[in-house]
């Protein structure tokens, strides 16, 4: 059941704590995010590229992107040179790479405990929760609408997962809270049940600024004056619209020199072209827009150039998530991002699948490899996401958590040192000789592999003795344990005072929306 557990936690010794113990020592636990060590994959030439951003170039001077109900934004760019005619803006080409010129290809977002503050840009990678879901599943309830109660749990399971860095935002929608006041118990929970970095609200610039407020609560005001603290992901009203209830909140966190994290959301055949370079190009257009419009509300301010590239069942309209063609595009947004030298979000564990099956990790794979290996710095929706993005899973998130794991130690590549080439090892085993008791082996066992979670690696006569559980049913143990172990970090007294005195006016303030 997918409810808070107060059981007190158990001490664990004997062979699970040298598992756990291994396991620690092999992650390199204890760092607040990956530094990637093996190269990107580059899969277009520079002449194609080129191609692909005449193509925006061209979207941007001839089409244009409208600018809807936010009519700052439309004299920002006339001031700044654009061509404006009612909502709609067009661009010349180059102008929008030249604003970008003053957005930071690398910054540091804070965590309120300093050691697991992230850097995102250059080869740093982040690891985030997915986001968004109107529901949550698990094996024991079914699928149900999510409440806080769900979403506490989520960020308290998040904080105590090795692999995952980021405490994420909207990790799923805590519907049992009036609608204009729940984005203050979300911000909260991250704030009190995790001391990593999180992500505030962006469904109004009043709640964008509501979620910055707390932080500064927290960090202090001139500290998030000069230093980015959270991210806001916002996003595109693809094909090229840009609504002002996002470029409200884009400005709010620009504003406070705060991180926008720009996403466009182009399922190809209904929001975009079903030609993956069409879709590409029309996603760096929005893409460049939103970012540079960071720019010009603040110039300097952190800002993540996002990606979302997905596909639609053309015999249904349907979304599809976890297919190959938004992968290998992913490896394209990756090399053209790098050109623009901004940060990067992009893909996540996708799927489709209405459960933790094998269409699930199937899907999630082939977009967390693309993701991987196109270069992306902050990846968003790496654990939880099931049933096309409507449903956070309990069983899912650990399972995907655990991928994130193994990712870890691929981003490590290969170390080559005189240990690790082994040769001395060879002349005291000999030809045809067994390494189980080498003094290689026993100086290296602990930290030599990774060590999964969920997987079972046992024969299967004992897998099957044991009760031939499949890898949902150890992910759903798993959840619930770590759920009695969960302790929640400290948080000075004064400051969650401070944090409730907050959200209590603020609520007080306002009679319930539901919609």
């Amino acid at each position: 059941m997918a409810q808070e557990d107060t059981t007190p936690r158990a001490r664990h010794g004997g062979r699970e704590a040298r598992r756990r113990e291994r396991t620690q020592k092999a992650a390199g636990l204890g760092r607040p995010y990956i530094l990637r060590n093996i190269p990107t994959y580059d899969i277009l030439s520079e002449e194609n590229l080129e191609r692909i951003e005449q193509a925006a170039d061209r979207i941007l001077a001839e089409t244009g992107i409208a600018f809807r109900d936010d009519p700052v934004v439309l004299d920002m760019w006339r001031n700044a040179g654009a061509t404006v005619e009612g909502e709609l803006v067009k661009f010349e080409p180059g102008m929008l790479r030249e604003i970008l010129r003053s957005a930071p290809a690398e910054f540091t977002q804070h965590a309120r405990n300093p050691e697991n503050s992230v850097r995102i840009g250059g080869r740093n990678v982040v690891f985030a929760p997915a986001y968004g879901s109107p529901f949550v599943m698990d094996l024991d309830r079914g699928r149900r609408f999510g409440t806080l109660q769900d979403f506490q749990n989520f960020v308290k399971l998040a904080q105590s997962s090795p692999w995952l860095h980021h405490s994420g935002g909207t990790i799923c929608e805590p519907t049992d809270i009036p609608v204009n006041k729940r984005h203050l118990d979300m911000v909260y929970a991250h704030l009190r049940y995790s001391d990593r970095c999180f992500m505030g609200s962006v469904t109004a610039e009043e709640r964008s600024d509501d979620s910055i407020e707390m932080a500064r609560i927290v960090f202090g005001r001139d500290f998030v004056d000069e230093n980015c603290v959270i991210l806001g992901n916002v996003n595109v009203n693809s094909p090229l619209v840009w609504d002002g209830t996002m470029t409200k909140s884009l400005r709010a966190y620009a504003r406070a020199n705060q991180a926008a994290v720009v996403v466009p959301f182009i399922l190809g055949g209904a929001m975009g072209p079903v030609t993956n370079a069409g879709a590409i190009a029309q996603s760096l257009a929005e893409t460049m827009a939103g970012c540079a419009l960071t720019q010009l509300e603040r110039k300097g301010a952190p800002v993540v150039f996002g990606n979302f590239l997905s596909s639609t069942q053309l015999k249904t309209g349907s979304p599809s998530f976890g297919t190959p063609e938004p992968a290998i595009g992913s490896m394209v947004v990756g090399q053209l991002c790098r050109r623009l030298n901004l940060p990067m979000r992009c893909s996540g564990n996708f799927t489709t699948s209405k459960l933790p099956d094998a269409q699930a990790m199937t899907e999630g794979m082939m977009s967390m490899m693309a993701a991987i290996h196109c270069g992306t710095n902050f990846i968003l929706h790496s654990a939880g996401w099931l049933d096309g993005a409507l449903s956070m899973s309990y069983e899912k998130f650990m399972l995907d958590a655990d991928l994130c794991g193994a990712l870890h130690t691929y981003l490590d590549g290969i170390r080559i040192d005189d240990n690790q080439l082994a040769v001395d090892s060879f002349s005291e085993v000999g030809p045809g000789n067994h390494f189980f008791g080498s003094s290689h082996t026993l100086a290296n066992y602990e930290t030599a592999y990774w060590d999964s979670e969920t997987a079972d690696n046992s024969p299967f006569e004992q897998w099957e003795l044991a009760g031939g559980d499949d890898a949902a049913t150890r992910a759903n143990r798993l959840w619930k344990q770590k759920l009695r172990e969960y302790e929640a970090p400290a948080l000075d007294q004064g400051t969650d005072e401070a944090l409730q005195d907050f959200v209590a006016k603020k609520k007080a303030s306002m009679a319930d929306a539901w919609y």
